[in-house]
């Protein structure tokens, strides 16, 4: 089974390994990456995730279309109603940051588990999109609704409707991508950034990441309202208390995620 879990301290680099099919999914590979991202949230001593696909072709081409995408297709005709995701986690919200470093291609599936992830970085060579309407199909693992989250309306319609991808470069502008990095850079720097965010309070990271998610495309009053809630419960933490005390001792802190 080609999915990499790889701990370094407060970080875990999972990556999607068959570069001979784009990193594409088939269904044994689908559920051991779901596996390897249930690991991840289980390990207390995680705290951030890498997602990543090997060589620097493809981050993943999606569902493996000789088997995934025909499994799921009969069991559907045959009046089944089988759940469809990507490694499970893109069908929820994931209780832990992760981070997308797009090496290569994302397209259809490997878009919407890049869009799953908080932060997307992607390789000048990459390429994104969602191109299921060329196989009179539709995106069906979040696509449809976290795409027009992250770019403009149009942007969003145009890509789905068209199948078509776009350039790294153009994802930038769009703003579906945070930075582009050159290829020998991308994972290093994805490790680096997410080692930034490890070393953050996990608590307080994890808790202001579900008060920005949850109060998305809410009124002003209800965000204000779930972040209020987050803030108490926070500050009732004793890694809380941990960085006012460090600050003032001019030490670097050291939490605990309690």
């Amino acid at each position: 089974m080609s999915i990499r879990f790889e701990p370094d301290g407060h970080v875990v680099l999972i990556t999607i390994d068959r570069p001979g099919a784009r990193n594409a999914l088939d269904p044994e590979h689908n559920a051991a990456l779901g596996a390897a991202v249930e690991r991840f949230e289980a390990d207390e001593q995680l705290r951030v995730a890498v997602l990543t696909g090997a060589g620097d072709v493809a981050f993943s081409a999606g569902a493996d279309l000789k088997t995934l995408i025909p499994a799921h297709r009969d069991a559907v005709r045959a009046g089944g109603s089988p759940p469809w995701n990507f490694g499970g986690f893109t069908a929820r919200e994931v209780s832990k940051p992760m981070i997308a470093a797009i090496n290569g291609h994302a397209l259809a599936g490997g878009l919407e588990m890049a869009l799953a992830c908080d932060i997307r970085l992607a390789a000048p060579n990459a390429t994104l999109g969602l191109a299921e309407t060329k196989w009179a199909i539709i995106p069906g693992a979040g696509g449809t609704q976290r795409l027009p989250r992250a770019v403009p309306l149009g942007v969003a319609l145009e890509m789905i409707m068209t199948g078509e991808p776009v350039s790294a470069a153009e994802a930038y502008r769009t703003g579906l991508v945070n930075r582009v990095v050159p290829l020998d850079r991308l994972r290093p720097e994805a490790l680096a950034l997410a080692g930034q965010i490890a070393a953050r309070g996990p608590l307080a990271v994890q808790a202001a990441r579900r008060a920005v998610l949850r109060g998305t495309g809410r009124p002003l009053a209800e965000g204000l309202d779930i972040e209020a809630g987050f803030f108490r419960a926070v500050m009732r933490t004793d890694d809380a208390i941990e960085g006012t005390t460090a600050f003032t001792e001019k030490r670097p802190p050291v939490y605990r995620g309690r």
